[in-house]
């Protein structure tokens, strides 16, 4: 019965770059139409910081900050070599492929000399197996000469990088001790346009950020469009243990988004994006024992799944309303 219905669900999905019940672009989607069948993406450390924990612009980083994004990774004790080999392995035990993307996910990961990151980039784009890089990386580390070692580097082997913002809002910012502003973020993502036409450009927000409205969110999600990367990965806050952010939220200062809440501003967003942005994710993995809350952000395929009904009750998709706003449709 379930099949059934999701099968009847497909059949009359209006939004075209689908072809399952999902009513939005997704990463599964783009890559399967750009290599033909499925590819893995391997997170890696390459052992760089973050220039808001090492004192370069700030200290401590981002208030919820436990790590840099790097869970279960290494900190560069283990060679590249050795992290890409056993995230190939632990892949194989979910799909058959042998095409993969090396992932340089922990911390910002274009801090640190431009000869250096060409060195590493370099070299993980001769992995067996690779056919894509990512690379993480924040707004304020993406100086000329190391968009000039990106464009150079997206020459020999496709790459995307991705761009933490959290938020457009400068005052949430502040609140978050992001220490740059929106207008720093706006600056470095049109310089990497152009200096390196050929990489693709991911954006990351998080809804649920102190003192936010869901018409914050909104907001922030217009800037998006409005800058109109290829990617966009969309977080929902979490609160973990030992970060600035738990204090707030274990004095009552800080109160997390309800799973509906949650759906509704997703579903919004979504609604105002240009239908060729690739959604990379509508919410994050729980992060197991640091996990504070909220507590219903473990169970993140009920949280997919609930996305996707609120699309098909509204009758909505990707991009339904962002040609009404002077934006012209693809």
């Amino acid at each position: 019965m379930v099949k059934e219905v999701i099968m009847s669900q497909v059949d009359t999905n209006p939004f075209k770059f689908s072809d399952t019940n999902k009513r939005y672009h997704t990463y599964d989607y783009y890559l399967k139409h750009r290599f033909g069948h499925k590819v893995a993406k391997i997170p890696l450390d390459c052992g760089l910081s973050c220039p808001n924990i090492d004192g370069t612009v700030g200290h401590g980083g981002c208030i919820y900050c436990s790590g840099g994004s790097s869970w279960g990774q290494t900190r560069g004790v283990l060679p590249l070599e050795e992290q890409y080999r056993q995230g190939i392995e632990v892949m194989k035990g979910k799909w058959q492929t042998n095409e993969y993307i090396p992932y340089l996910q922990a911390y910002s990961n274009t801090h640190t000399s431009p000869e250096n990151l060409e060195k590493i980039l370099d070299h993980v784009s001769k992995f067996e197996g690779a056919v894509m890089i990512d690379i993480a990386t924040r707004a304020d580390c993406l100086e000329n000469e190391k968009i000039e070692v990106l464009s150079r580097i997206s020459e020999g082997i496709p790459l995307t990088v991705e761009l933490g913002l959290q938020s457009s809002n400068d005052e949430t910012a502040k609140r978050i001790n992001r220490c740059h502003s929106f207008d720093v973020f706006e600056d470095a993502f049109y310089r990497l346009r152009s200096g390196a036409p050929k990489v693709k450009i991911g954006i990351h927000i998080i809804n649920g950020l102190p003192g936010e409205t869901a018409e914050d969110m909104k907001n922030t999600a217009t800037s998006v469009r409005n800058l109109h990367p290829d990617l966009l990965k969309i977080h929902l806050l979490h609160v973990l243990k030992g970060t600035p952010l738990a204090s707030l939220y274990e004095s009552g200062r800080y109160t997390p988004l309800e799973k509906e809440e949650y759906v509704n501003i997703v579903c919004d967003q979504l609604e105002i994006m240009p239908p060729s942005i690739v959604i990379e994710r509508v919410t994050g993995d729980g992060l197991g024992d640091l996990l504070l809350a909220p507590e219903w952000s473990k169970k993140k395929v009920s949280v997919i799944n609930d996305i996707d009904k609120e699309l098909a009750k509204r009758d909505t998709y990707q991009g339904i309303f962002y040609k009404t706003d002077n934006f012209v449709k693809e």
